[in-house]
């Protein structure tokens, strides 16, 4: 790693006044955890001249968790989200999760907000100034070609990796979104625009990956409680800890009786986006049996991409997250 590029601090106590510093330094990046920020910039991956430190901000900190609603502020940590007691009893998707992220000491700075937004990850892009250097950067840099797909007219296909928003996503979740001018509520799953296309046609991709307009910045998350929706999160990763997951899949389902009610299945790892499959309310409405099996097989197929953006081939994170997929919904079926 390099030496750190020279940045200002600035540590605002209330939100009005992130608002304001915003306003006043539109080239500022803002400071949660600083776990993958601080990294990239060490990289030399970004050099922004003002930091904006946001764990000072009370109001961003709060989490409340109960059987009819999950709200928690951007600059929660994830170790309160593991451990809150309210969580962990209506929302063991996003306990799960979050307790799954890094390590203890990464969850005790890492932030709610970081881990939504979290950067998207390449072999080619998450290395030093040298090596990028040494392989003439790439599209998500200062590169003109994307080295995973050359011949993608420009489209970058760097995966996102964040943990919390596909689990998040299956309970249909919100984000709150602030600006100097205002606020607006999205449905999360339109925060992530990373619809890569070889041709150019998707929405967003690796390098573009983010619905936040300029000056934008998530100020939390909420979600309404389903009753008797039943929800895991599970990940394959090379290392037991600190790793960023190879597949991460998020699951809920409702059984009435002996059949499927409802089924959500979100998947990060693979994408520019956490992708919350289509499809899977064709699978219900009946046992959870080999036509389902095939049936979520078939939706991990068709829109889990297979590009070699980490060490690990394509092919095999979509055969892990079909894998997880079906475990998951087995467990919590038959459980």
């Amino acid at each position: 790693m390099e030496a750190v590029s020279e940045f200002a601090l600035v540590k605002p106590a209330s939100l009005d006044a992130v608002l304001e510093a915003r306003k006043a330094n539109p080239e500022a990046q803002l400071l949660g955890g600083g776990t993958d920020l601080v990294v990239n910039i060490r990289r030399g991956i970004v050099a922004p001249p003002v930091l904006i430190d946001m764990t000072g901000v009370a109001e961003l900190r709060a989490i409340h968790a109960d059987a009819g609603r999950l709200e928690i502020g951007a600059s929660a940590t994830l170790a309160e989200v593991a451990e809150h007691a309210g969580v962990l009893a209506h929302y063991p998707v996003v306990a799960q999760a979050a307790a799954s992220i890094a390590g203890p000491t990464h969850r005790q700075m890492g932030t709610v907000g970081g881990n939504i937004c979290l950067d998207t990850r390449c072999i080619f892009y998450n290395q030093s100034e040298w090596w990028r250097s040494a392989n003439n950067h790439c599209l998500k840099t200062v590169g003109d070609m994307c080295h995973v797909a050359p011949k993608s007219r420009g489209v970058c296909f760097a995966t996102y990796s964040g943990d919390l928003a596909p689990a998040l996503m299956t309970l249909d979740a919100e984000v709150d979104v602030a600006h100097p001018k205002g606020r607006r509520t999205m449905p999360l799953k339109d925060l992530y625009i990373g619809h890569a296309r070889h041709d150019g046609s998707g929405t967003g991709d690796g390098k573009h990956y983010l619905a936040l307009k300029p000056g934008e910045f998530v100020v939390g998350v909420r979600a309404k409680g389903v009753s008797g929706l039943r929800s895991a999160y599970d990940k394959i990763r090379i290392r037991k800890s600190i790793e960023y997951p190879v597949a991460g899949v998020a699951v809920a389902l409702r059984r009435d009786g002996d059949t499927l009610a409802d089924l959500r299945v979100a998947i990060t790892g693979t994408n520019p986006r956490p992708v919350l499959l289509d499809g899977t309310r064709a699978l219900c409405g009946g046992k959870l049996d080999a036509r389902v099996v095939k049936g979520l097989d078939d939706l991990v197929r068709d829109q889990i991409m297979s590009m070699k953006t980490t060490f690990t081939p394509g092919h095999y994170r979509r055969r892990v997250a079909g894998v997880l997929a079906r475990r998951l919904a087995e467990k919590l079926f038959n459980n």
